[in-house]
This record gives structure tokens, C-alpha cells and sequence, in this order.
């Protein structure tokens, strides 16, 4: 059994470069970087380093320790995080992290609900696009993320991760207010594709990208944007017209900017996604009921 302190000061050895850099860098003396190596070699019952000359040099058994060592460190600091998340869970702290659009309207609803029926339940926000919020849950960065996908471009979900539907929010063009299309209710992306263009985060610039050949054309997109109100901005000054989910418009502020819906329906799923053995976690059920509860209010559920 290899010990994880030892393996810890080992990856710190070898990414350093030395035994010396490696004790300042831990805050260790060099004696005792040079017993836990010492004692790591025992337990592997081969050299991991070699000298030559006045320099240590990684044995061909070290750099084989090495490639694993990373991988091994990673799992135990995921482990560590997602102990401590599950002791915050069971204090009733339940850390939710959410892409732009989602932060704007539906946690709003979720956080006010739950300040009214359970006080107690406090909700640590944070910010981040898929695929990095469900990598935050992975990694015990966060308890809940709220993320979305495309058809046609969906990414595998992790098993250790339940997944929650919550809506299909039906995208929209934004349009400058003097659009000729504008006056219509809806309108074809393969009308505009003379058009410049502003995209969103990568994901949605994936997205505008394969919903337009699907028309039969290449958007000429002129800048990119995963900003919502710089999006309105830039469509309403002109700079090109935009593809945006319908969350978007609950807090379209440009009064120079308008949305309308695409045909045929375009639409991304919007899920909720915790660890499996944290789902039914009392504030854990708490919190995702009253997201469940906010999306369901909302068009297109």
C-alpha cells in the first residue's frame, strides 16, 4: 500500500525538479523529503530515483509512478472536497452553480422560495458555462449545477452524476426593433443569412453554427460574446443580429432590441445535475424541488 503523504512529497519531486525545491516548496526540510522518499521506495519495493553526478534523475519505475501519481492525487482531492461538501450539505449550505441565464431567472425564484419556506436552507451561488459546472460538482467545487444542452450536441453525462429535466427553453433571434423582420412572429434563420452575426459561449456558437447549415448557410459571425447584456448591446447598436434562449428575454433591457421565435422550433434542454449520493440529501431535495418548481412556471416546460 503506498502511502499518499509519500506520494504527495513524490509528485512534488518530480514536477520541481529536486529534493530541495520540493522541501521549500512543501515547507518541508530537505532530511525528511529525502526519508519519505526513502520510505516510498521501500513500499514500492524499486528505486524511483538515481544519481548521477550531482543530480537525481527518475528511475524508469519512477516515471511509470509518475504518470499514475497525478491521477491518484486528483481522486483524493475530489474525495476530500466532496466530504467537506457533503458536511456544508448537511448544515443546510448547499452551493448551486449556474450558467448566466439561469443565474438571472431561475435561481432568483428558487432563492426567494426557499427564504420563505425553509430560512434555515442558505444557497452559495456561483458562475460557470457546461461543461465546467458539472466538472465543479465532479470535483466537490460545488453541490448542484445548472447546465444545458443542444440536440445534436449533447456531451455524456458522468455516472456519478443524477441529471434533473427541468425545461426546454425554445430559442429565440434578437432583432433590432427597425428589422424588417421584426414585424413578424416568427421567422426563418435561412431569411437572414445574408446577415452579420454575434455569437455566444462556445457551446451556443456550436449550436448557431449547425442550426444554420441546416438552413443551408454559414453565419458571418463578426464577434463573440457569452455576456447577455452585451449581446442586447452589440445587436442593438448594429453589429450584427443574434440567436439567444427565450430565459434571455426575461431581462431583455434594450428597448431597441427584440426577440422572435425561430421556425422550426430550435429549443435546448435545461437539467439540473448533483452527485447521486447527494440527490436525497435533505437540503439537497429542498433546494432542487424549488429549481424544479421555477422552471416548471416558466414557457416551454
Amino acid at each position: 500500500m503506498l502511502d499518499s503523504r509519500r506520494l504527495r512529497t513524490f509528485h512534488e519531486v518530480v514536477t520541481t525538479g529536486s529534493f530541495t525545491a520540493a522541501a521549500r516548496s512543501l515547507g518541508y526540510t530537505q532530511p525528511a523529503v529525502t526519508q519519505q522518499i526513502r520510505a516510498l521506495e521501500r513500499e514500492a519495493g524499486v528505486p524511483l530515483f538515481t544519481r548521477k553526478g550531482r543530480r537525481m534523475c527518475v528511475t524508469e519505475a519512477g516515471r511509470t509512478l509518475a504518470r499514475h501519481t497525478e491521477e491518484i492525487l486528483g481522486k483524493l482531492r475530489d474525495a476530500e472536497q466532496q466530504l467537506q461538501a457533503l458536511a456544508r450539505l448537511r448544515a443546510g449550505r448547499v452551493r448551486v452553480c449556474a450558467f448566466p441565464s439561469a443565474n438571472a431567472t431561475l435561481i432568483p425564484e428558487t432563492v426567494a422560495g426557499l427564504l420563505a419556506d425553509h430560512p434555515a436552507v442558505r444557497v452559495e451561488l456561483q458562475e460557470a458555462e457546461p461543461p465546467e459546472s458539472l466538472h465543479r460538482v465532479l470535483s466537490g467545487a460545488c453541490d448542484i449545477a445548472l447546465s444545458f444542452s443542444y440536440p445534436g450536441l449533447r456531451t455524456e453525462v458522468p455516472p456519478e452524476l443524477a441529471e434533473i429535466d427541468l425545461l426546454e427553453d425554445r430559442l429565440v433571434v434578437l432583432l433590432p426593433v427597425g428589422h424588417p423582420l421584426a414585424r413578424r412572429r416568427a421567422v426563418r434563420l435561412a431569411e437572414l443569412a445574408r446577415a452579420r452575426w454575434v455569437a455566444g459561449c462556445s457551446r451556443c456558437r456550436a449550436n448557431l453554427l449547425q442550426i444554420c447549415a441546416e438552413e443551408g448557410f454559414e453565419p458571418d459571425v463578426v464577434f463573440t460574446t457569452d455576456d447577455n447584456l452585451a449581446l442586447q448591446s452589440l445587436v442593438a447598436a448594429g453589429v450584427g443580429i443574434a440567436v439567444a434562449p427565450s430565459l434571455v428575454l426575461s431581462f431583455l433591457n434594450h428597448r431597441q432590441v427584440t426577440g422572435r421565435l425561430i421556425e422550426p422550433n430550435v429549443f435546448r434542454r435545461v437539467s439540473a445535475y448533483a452527485l447521486r449520493e447527494h440527490v436525497h440529501l435533505p437540503a439537497t431535495e429542498l433546494v432542487l424541488e424549488h429549481i424544479r418548481s421555477a422552471a416548471a412556471a416558466r414557457n416551454g416546460c
